[in-house]
């Protein structure tokens, strides 16, 4: 078993030493999600490969595994990578946060670029900055799109909830007008159960009045 170790260990390091990269948003060297998706998958891979082969070829399964299941993880990684590009080259200086969470991509679409206070009609910016965000998800359809409105806490928590979803669906319905599938999409409101800022200022609660869309690969 040593030997397989030693093989995905060398297999791991190489992925490692050509996915650094420096962050052209923060000037920090991180290991780029692609390799991390390569790495994961080459561990699963070796491992299915020792078990799926007879005890005089494990070596070379270990080795073919690994290097199947890197070329898979790595392109779902890659796959998103390409994709988060895209979206940063779009939606730049349009006050959409584009965050990365692993494989998932989030946009933050704060109040003053989609909703008026109380309200569920797209302002013109926020068309045109979903406008952007539909070619992107067009050329990377194997993405999923789950959107979620929320709101700070004034107001019952009634009304909250179905403002905070008439603000994602109209958000999907807009994805939808641009040629998006409905069947990518999943839209629900999640009222002001979910701050990101105190709603004792009116600062916090205009970052709590949100839609968030997170950008899944579909598996």
């Amino acid at each position: 078993m040593k030997r397989y170790s030693i093989i995905v260990l060398a297999l791991s390091s190489l992925l490692v030493l050509s996915g650094c990269s420096t962050d052209p948003y923060t000037g920090e060297q991180k290991v780029a999600n692609t390799t991390t998706g390569a790495l994961i998958g080459g561990a699963v891979g070796a491992g299915i490969g020792v078990l799926s082969s007879s005890k005089s070829d494990r070596g070379k399964g270990a080795l073919i595994g690994a290097t199947s299941g890197a070329v898979l993880g790595g392109g779902v990684g890659l796959y998103m990578d390409n994709q988060e590009a895209k979206l940063r080259d779009k939606l730049r200086n349009s006050g959409v946060s584009v965050t990365r969470s692993g494989d998932s991509i989030i946009l933050n679409m704060p109040n003053n670029v989609t909703f008026d206070t109380n309200s569920s009609t797209l302002k013109p910016m926020g068309t045109q900055t979903l406008t952007s965000v539909a070619l992107v998800l067009k050329e990377y359809s194997k993405t999923a799109i789950n959107i979620v409105g929320h709101t700070d806490s004034t107001g019952s928590n009634a009304v909250n909830q179905t403002l905070s979803l008439n603000r994602a669906n109209s958000v999907a319905n807009l994805l939808i007008q641009q040629g998006i599938s409905a069947n990518r999409m999943y839209a629900y409101g999640a009222g002001s159960s979910q701050p990101i800022a105190s709603n004792s200022t009116d600062t916090g609660r205009a970052q709590n009045r949100r839609v968030e869309i997170t950008l899944s690969p579909i598996q």
